[in-house]
């Protein structure tokens, strides 16, 4: 592969107007694409198989009015000590309720006077907005027309907050995301010490991500997806384009302060630096393509989304790169390169500090790990909801009007629907099961019955005491379903519970449940890439176990600081509750693949020594020296552009971003330029056991293209050909 790359990287430097015009040309038709074919994002979360999808599919078969479109809440408060009785807020209330009647796509408005829908002290009322489209399926001016039906009723002095799933938007990247881009930029420059050099790596890492998010538009035309997926690619594409460049240019101006000619420095470095950039770049894809076999739709959709953009980044790396730098030729050199110094640099300080006091080094890192992981213990998984909302947002105020008014169970409604196409009895399997709900202790009220034109299935609307996001609430919904079998067996119905609060429940119950699978198979396939790299079995077991305290601490921090609040003012976070379902699965996923990155880039130089029969401590300092200050730099910027997502409005956005850098900064600093040391010096020879069966079955990958180094040194000829290397 290492030759292959050579060539590659070689053409793409003789050919680099061709190379970077195709590339623009694909560029522009993916711009094009993406304006004129893409299509709605949707904000649904849906797993097929649960209860509550099934409930719905049922739904739409049989009684499609009732499972017609989002919904929206408006909450209506009169002023401290009046009530909504009062004629004038009484005649205010019915005008906001005939601004929603003509608000677009609006297809019922129920009048809380009518429905009953006002709290027991008259101060609060509760209008349900029908709409014909899903709530994702609304556009911005959708829901400014409905913003502005709630303008009569302020004009008189009541307080008019609006919620419900019509209200959720579609998340977007925002202005201060630029911010990490920003840093990142800096830490490329004190890295190269030349703007050229720096401006290389962001170029192209913009190239991949405009290509990779165009893509994703131009699908959204032809399949629903979820509206965190383009969010996902951006956040991973700029991280890893960036990374991937930083690795090959670093390489470039290596070959060339020994005095290589332009053209020879971009073929080895695409030989040498690509190699291990390709096998970066595939732990990523696999562990990101990998989430399609957890069963969940939208997981799979971001995941392959993500690796799509992740394999066009090593695609630019490995062939617009080297045609960039042939446009750059020496000018990547900053004004320190070439200057030759002896001094010990900080990453061989560190390294020989870890060699010298490994065991209380090593004892102090994993003891960090275990102290930060501890809230882990008490995570709590959900999806997002009106009260995770930002505290100023009209979403939280409607919910805890609706709260004060009608009790928190108000905002989650469970819907119940009774199936009794095979009931002798309808009416009375319908009452019944009323009668059971009703009694039990975590319900508030059950709505009379309604049924469909053909009589066959029946919904009943049941208000919990206890809010959506609760734990009660998740009990009740078992409670219910339990009760399932004996209505079935006493009445013939069949019972089912769907709405949006149960469907959070089951999403989240299938996203936990397939965690720990996941986990598995990441942690078996991180085992066994990393034996093929390093002919170890302990350095991968190493690596692996590395991995998993990575996950942990950075699920601890996350739970601390989204969770339970902790340095809410500082990172700017404006709600906490659960977290979000998906979250713990995709930080597994990009984390494993973004781990692996630096352990390659780091111990294969401790392997190459060690093979070259230097000494375990020696060797182990020398690897470190020579790929700690890229592995540093690569860390930075990850952390950099990721940070630059906790600045986002959106709390799930800001809790991705937040976890990627948290998890970034811990596995490169931590477990990979601290941990991973310590134990190398422990365990010294005994790190690279390999089996002698193992060792005979397992193929030799050359990732740092170590045979083509050796097949070039004096074996390159005039015209340009190269040997392929001997083995």
């Amino acid at each position: 592969m290492a030759t292959l790359l050579y060539r590659l990287g070689r053409f793409a430097f003789r050919r680099r107007v061709l190379v970077l015009s195709v590339w623009a040309a694909v560029l522009v038709a993916f711009g094009a694409g993406a304006l004129t074919l893409s299509g709605q994002l949707t904000n649904s979360v849906s797993i097929p198989g649960t209860e509550s999808q099934q409930a719905i599919d049922q739904l739409k078969e049989r009684f499609p009015q009732a499972a017609a479109g989002g919904t929206a809440r408006v909450a209506i408060a009169a002023p401290e000590g009046e009530t909504l009785a009062d004629p004038d807020n009484k005649a205010a209330v019915e005008r906001v309720v005939e601004q929603l009647r003509t608000a677009p796509e609006v297809v019922n408005v129920a009048d809380p006077f009518q429905t009953g829908s006002v709290s027991p002290d008259g101060r609060v009322a509760l209008a349900q907005v029908s709409y014909q489209k899903m709530g994702f399926e609304l556009s911005e001016t959708d829901r400014e027309a409905l913003l502005a039906a709630g303008e009569p009723g302020r004009d008189a002095g009541l307080r008019v907050e609006f919620g419900g799933d019509a209200m959720q938007g579609t998340p977007k990247t925002e202005p201060t995301e630029v911010i990490g881009v920003l840093i990142a930029a800096i830490v490329l420059i004190i890295t190269f010490g030349s703007l050229i050099a720096a401006g290389l790596p962001l170029l192209t890492a913009l190239v991949g991500v405009g290509i990779g998010m165009a893509g994703i538009l131009i699908t959204s035309g032809f399949l629903d997806l979820n509206s965190n997926t383009p969010v996902l690619a951006l956040m991973i594409g700029l991280a890893v384009g960036i990374d991937y460049a930083l690795f090959i240019v670093s390489r470039y101006r290596h070959e060339l302060s020994i005095g290589r000619d332009p053209e020879s420095a971009a073929a080895r470095a695409v030989g040498t630096a690509g190699s291990a950039v390709v096998f970066a770049g595939l732990t990523v894809i696999i562990a990101l393509a990998g989430l399609m076999v957890v069963g969940i739709p939208f997981l799979g959709e971001m995941g392959v989304a993500a690796s799509v953009t992740v394999a066009i980044a090593v695609l630019i790396a490995l062939t617009l790169l080297p045609a960039l730098l042939g446009f750059a030729g020496t000018k990547v050199l900053g004004s320190r390169q070439g200057r030759k110094s002896r001094d010990t640099t900080f990453g061989e300080r560190w390294a020989t500090f870890v060699a010298r006091h490994r065991v209380p080094v090593l004892a102090a890192a994993v003891l960090g790990l275990a102290v930060v992981a501890i809230p882990a213990a008490s995570m709590q998984l959900g999806l997002p909801n009106d009260s995770t909302a930002a505290p100023t947002s009209t979403q939280r105020q409607a919910y805890e009007l609706v709260s004060s008014g009608f009790g928190p169970g108000a905002n989650g409604p469970l819907t119940i629907v009774v199936d009794v196409a095979d009931a002798s009895d309808p009416q009375g399997a319908v009452a019944q099961a009323a009668a059971d709900i009703g009694g039990l202790d975590d319900v508030a009220t059950v709505a009379p019955p309604r049924f469909n034109p053909q009589g066959d299935t029946a919904l009943l609307n049941v208000i919990p005491k206890s809010g959506p996001g609760s734990e009660a609430t998740e009990n009740l919904v078992s409670t219910i379903r339990d009760q399932a079998d004996s209505l079935r067996q006493s009445t013939g119905a069949n019972l089912s519970v769907t709405g949006q609060t149960a469907m959070n429940i089951d999403v989240s119950d299938k996203l936990a449940d397939a965690m720990l699978p996941y986990l598995a198979l990441i942690v078996g396939l991180a085992f066994i890439l990393l034996m093929l790299v390093f002919r170890s079995v302990i350095v991968p077991l190493k690596a692996t176990l590395g991995f998993l305290g990575s996950v942990a601490a950075t699920f601890g921090a996350v739970v601390a600081v989204f969770q339970w609040g902790w340095l809410n003012d500082l990172l700017g976070v404006e709600a906490n509750g659960p977290i979000m379902s998906m979250l713990p699965i995709l930080l597994i996923g990009v984390l494993f693949g973004l781990a692996m990155d630096y352990q390659v880039f780091l111990v294969t130089r401790m392997r190459e020594e060690h093979v070259h029969g230097t000494a375990p401590d020696p060797a182990m300092i020398t690897g470190f020296r020579h790929g700690s200050r890229v592995v540093v730099a690569a860390a930075l910027i990850m952390i950099s552009v990721f940070a630059g997502f906790v600045l986002s409005s959106e709390t799930l956005i800001q809790s991705i971003g937040f976890a990627l850098a948290f998890g970034v900064l811990v596995d490169a600093f931590v477990v990979r330029m601290t941990i991973v040391p310590a134990v190398m010096s422990l365990l010294g020879t005994r790190a690279w056991w390999l089996p002698g069966w193992l060792n005979r079955i397992l193929p030799n990958v050359d990732v740092e293209g170590e045979k083509l180094s050796r097949a070039l040194d004096g074996e390159e000829q005039p015209d340009g050909r190269v040997l392929e290397p001997s083995h």
